[in-house]
């Protein structure tokens, strides 16, 4: 197990030197948000609000203790920086801009800060504790009536810094704009290489900024459509283990694979069920494929027999509906029906063919792709499908994933091969906000497909 996921994190609130807040590590509820968000001063912002016009914040560097911890304040900044300024709701300001001193003061020169434009300023400072062990404390301030409004402090080991950087990402995030962040995260995928004709694809993990990649499997067989437990450290993914398609489980702490069941035929495109005590996904048949619920501790159960090709369902946040794609129609849509099976109902009608549904955490929305004529388009829909829009298109781009706030989408897109063999043939991972905004590609050591975003992590 890495020291990501191993390494223990303890958090307790301090006490403004310049006012009488305390600032509890729990962060507000979303009712006390509710009412900071109309109180003077609040520093909550509306996030369509801050998507015209991104919040500026000034993030200096963490002052460090000496040793490792100059470096660390260095790095943890610099991790803070990119992620608030890449979600595209902060820009943050350009140290060539600050003015004075910098440090870790109780009580910062609001005067200066406001003189460069911030709204909010991020200080931090860090402190050894013996060992590998570090002290990590960071307050967040409102600029304008000079007030803290968040300060924590995290122990934790050197080798565990940028997790505390994802963490002190989100609390700003949240504090800030009223919503769960999304930094502390994971993004599953497969990594692809060699020629098209014999792609490579190996099951691998990265944090939500592109580092700490590393591969899960070793490449010799076939891995597809990797999805994550919503609480324990387990994937469930498509496997040709012998050239027999079917779906594995696969634990991140202890890299064991075992098959979820025994079916005749081809078992594919899984996803946890809300509560994470099964997996639904389909299997084929000699006339389609069907939808079954499948018990981690045994079990299945038929859930649409149409003699289609029902495929790619997704559960709804509350566990009562399920969305997916099906050709009952005669062409490729998308249906909901009840999670007993029951009542199903169409709810795409656009130009195209949908596929690949998958449920917003909040339950608002649904992501999908949609090729129409040559052109292939990630979408978000309601899920009565109404609202339908496109937020990306291109040559080809598929298999949409939700970040934990549902306010980000991450999938994957390919380039047209310039030959037979696959040679100039790309597969990248991009992300992009719901409202069509902030598209940025992800960089991943090869070439990469079928995301997953993880829960924020615990």
């Amino acid at each position: 197990m890495t020291d990501f996921l191993s390494a223990p994190i303890r958090r307790r609130g301090l006490v403004a030197a310049s006012t009488s807040l305390l600032a509890a590590p729990a962060l507000w509820t979303r009712p006390a948000l509710a009412q900071a968000a109309n109180a003077p001063g609040s520093a909550v912002i509306d996030v369509d609000r801050a998507r015209t016009d991104p919040i500026p914040v000034a993030i200096p560097v963490f002052v460090g203790s000496g040793g490792d911890t100059d470096r660390l304040g260095r790095d943890i900044a610099g991790v803070i920086t990119n992620n608030l300024a890449r979600c595209g709701l902060f820009r943050a300001i350009d140290p060539a801009a600050f003015i004075g001193k910098t440090d870790n003061a109780p009580s910062p020169n609001f005067q200066n800060w406001k003189a460069i434009g911030a709204q909010a300023l991020v200080t931090g400072k860090i402190d050894s504790q013996g060992g590998d062990k570090v002290r990590v404390e960071f307050r967040l301030w409102d600029v304008l009536p000079g007030l803290q409004i968040q300060g924590t402090a995290y122990t934790t080991t050197l080798s565990n810094w940028r997790r505390i950087a994802h963490i002190i990402s989100d609390v700003i995030y949240e504090r800030m704009l009223g919503e769960k962040g999304y930094f502390d995260t994971r993004v599953v995928y497969i990594a692809g290489s060699g020629p098209r004709d014999r792609r490579v694809k190996r099951l691998s993990i990265m944090d939500q900024d592109g580092e700490n990649n590393r591969f899960l499997t070793d490449g010799g067989f076939l891995a597809l459509t990797p999805r994550f437990h919503p609480t324990r450290d387990q994937i469930a993914f498509m496997s040709y283990v012998n050239d027999k398609p079917r779906v594995y489980l696969f634990d991140l702490g202890t890299g064991r694979q075992q098959m979820l069941g025994n079916f005749p035929g081809i078992t594919l495109s899984p996803r946890f069920a809300p509560d994470g005590n099964s997996v639904i996904m389909a299997q084929t048949t000699n006339s389609g494929s069907d939808i079954y619920l499948v018990g981690l501790g045994g079990g299945a159960r038929r859930l649409t027999d149409s003699g289609a090709i029902d495929v790619s369902p997704c559960f709804s946040p509350d566990g009562t509906q399920i969305v997916f794609n099906s050709d009952r129609g005669g062409d490729q849509q998308l249906y909901v029906m009840d999670a007993s099976g029951g009542s199903t109902k169409r709810i795409s009608f656009g130009r195209g063919r949908y596929a690949t549904p998958v449920w917003s955490p909040r339950g608002d929305l649904i992501a999908f792709t949609r090729q129409s004529s040559d052109t292939f388009a990630i979408g978000i829909m309601r899920p009565d499908g109404s609202g339908e829009r496109i937020l990306s298109e291109s040559f080809f781009c598929e298999g949409p994933t939700w970040a934990p706030n549902g306010r980000v989408l991450m999938f994957y897109r390919e380039t047209a091969a310039r030959d037979s063999r696959g040679n100039g043939f790309s597969s990248r991972l991009v992300s992009i906000d719901i409202a069509g905004f902030n598209e940025r590609a992800i960089a991943t050591p090869t070439d990469a497909s079928d995301p997953a975003w993880s829960p924020l992590l615990q």
